[in-house]
């Protein structure tokens, strides 16, 4: 029997994959690599370690050239054809050195010659190893630097909240654990749960969002487990229920604070067993989903009142993800606010005269208690009413805003600095174009620090330059 602390410790040990049709042979290397310190799969057919064997692999495959069924030179085409970058190291006798060299030329890693010791090939396989790990660790790296790109387009902020936000995302999307995603009503949770579905391996598959506060209590199992034709009074006919239309995508339960308690132990044994039984039948349903739960409340105070089952959120929450509300990250509020603007602009096919430097400090003194979503509607009522940008923000905020008698005195330095940075930088580019060269030599400053400062402001080129 191995133990958790036997198994753990086999995971970080190198692993190596044997495929010979010598069981004497097989037996001999595996005994030895073992005593090095190797973890070892046999195989005595190739075309069975073929079937296990995928880009994920990160190993180091030893594989003999004559064999029955699929011969090493075949064997090792195949593997570099779904993987070029997987080790191989082929065992030859004296005769088939040339084919050995032949498949070296494709891709091959080495070969050693029989008879050997099987410390002649201890050296080879170490450093066939770390080939292997830094080619894991290129595509790890890539994958996150891919990731980030894409979260940097789908989640807009550059605060430090939200940049720590994107880089749990970029984490943990690759995985298959739960996520618990936490955050005030308006935060975005829902995108941000699609952001991982979208960056899972699971992205060609579906995406099912279901918020548990809208399903009436009465419906409820039947609307998330299905049901069979005639399980109760209206069910004309068999209907799957949104967990089994999730089979192969994400499963993303918004409001699951919401779900009633006598559901909630029925979806951990659905968590636990894998299975689902739909209302009516007795025939349990396989089901392989990634789950993406979501909240606006404690939980932790939820199971304390007894509203949620703490064995439940044990399961939910391997990995929790925490949305800070907007008014924690007052940096990303002047760019969603021109972002969110800009689209409606174009949506409703309005101008949009852009929010100047002292509506934009006043607005982020608002707590925004509804988020991003308050955010979105501010922004796109602001394009829809007519006026002058102080008049609009009136209307928006009930007054709320001194627009009348505010100007750069109200304003803090660095506001002011920035106000007027933006006036000149915008007047010049009205002036030129969008010329940019011209804009450089009026104002006398190196291209890289105009496109500097144009960044930091916020000031798009509309015109092409």
């Amino acid at each position: 029997m191995t133990t958790n602390s036997q198994t753990n410790e086999t995971d970080h040990k190198a692993h190596i994959i044997i495929v010979d049709d010598d069981e004497a042979m097989r037996i001999a290397l595996s005994q030895w690599l073992e005593l090095s310190d190797f973890a070892v799969t046999v195989y005595e057919d190739a075309r069975e370690a073929l079937r296990d064997i995928n880009p994920d692999f990160a190993g180091v495959i030893l594989t003999d050239v004559k064999m029955p069924r699929l011969d090493g030179i075949t064997f090792t085409r195949s593997v570099l054809a779904a993987d070029p970058d997987i080790p191989i190291i082929l065992m030859t006798g004296h005769g088939d050195v040339p084919m050995a060299v032949e498949a070296m030329k494709s891709g091959a890693y080495d070969f050693v010659e029989k008879p050997f010791e099987p410390t002649d090939i201890v050296e080879s396989l170490e450093r066939a190893i770390e080939k292997r790990r830094l080619v894991i660790e290129n595509r790890n790296l890539r994958r996150q630097i891919a990731h980030r790109g894409s979260l940097d387009s789908r989640l807009i902020g550059n605060s430090l909240p939200m940049r720590a936000l994107k880089d749990e995302i970029a984490n943990i999307a690759p995985t298959e654990v739960p996520v618990l995603i936490s955050g005030e009503t308006g935060t975005g949770k829902e995108l941000v749960a699609r952001a991982i579905h979208d960056l899972s391996d699971r992205r060609n598959d579906k995406f099912v969002a279901v918020n548990c506060a809208a399903i009436p209590e009465g419906t409820a199992e039947s609307e998330l487990f299905g049901h069979e034709k005639g399980a109760f009074t209206g069910a004309a006919g068999q209907r799957v229920g949104w967990i089994e239309h999730a089979i192969g995508g994400t499963l993303f339960l918004d409001e699951i604070s919401s779900m009633p308690l006598a559901l909630q132990a029925k979806m951990l044994r659905v968590i636990e067993q894998r299975e689902v039984v739909r209302v009516g039948s007795n025939a349990p349903v396989k089901v392989d989903f990634r789950l993406i739960c979501a909240t606006n409340e404690d939980l932790s105070e939820a199971v304390t009142a007894r509203h949620f089952r703490e064995d439940l959120l044990f399961r939910i929450n391997t990995f929790e993800l925490a949305i800070a509300p907007l008014r924690d990250r007052k940096d990303d509020v002047a760019l969603l606010f021109d972002i969110f603007a800009e689209r409606a602009a174009e949506r409703f096919e309005r101008p949009y005269e852009r929010v100047t430097p002292a509506l934009t400090a006043q607005i982020k003194t608002h707590d925004w208690p509804g988020n991003v979503r308050e955010l979105k509607n501010m922004a796109e009522r602001y394009v829809l009413l007519v006026g002058s940008p102080e008049e609009r923000f009136k209307r928006l905020f009930k007054g709320g805003f001194d627009t009348t008698t505010s100007g750069p005195a109200d304003l803090a330095l660095a506001d002011q600095v920035r106000g007027f940075e933006e006036r000149v930088i915008r007047d010049a580019l009205d002036r030129h174009d969008g010329n940019v060269k011209s804009v450089m030599e009026e104002l006398d400053i190196p291209r890289r620090t105009l496109n500097e400062k144009m960044k930091k402001l916020n000031i798009r080129r509309d015109k092409p330059v």
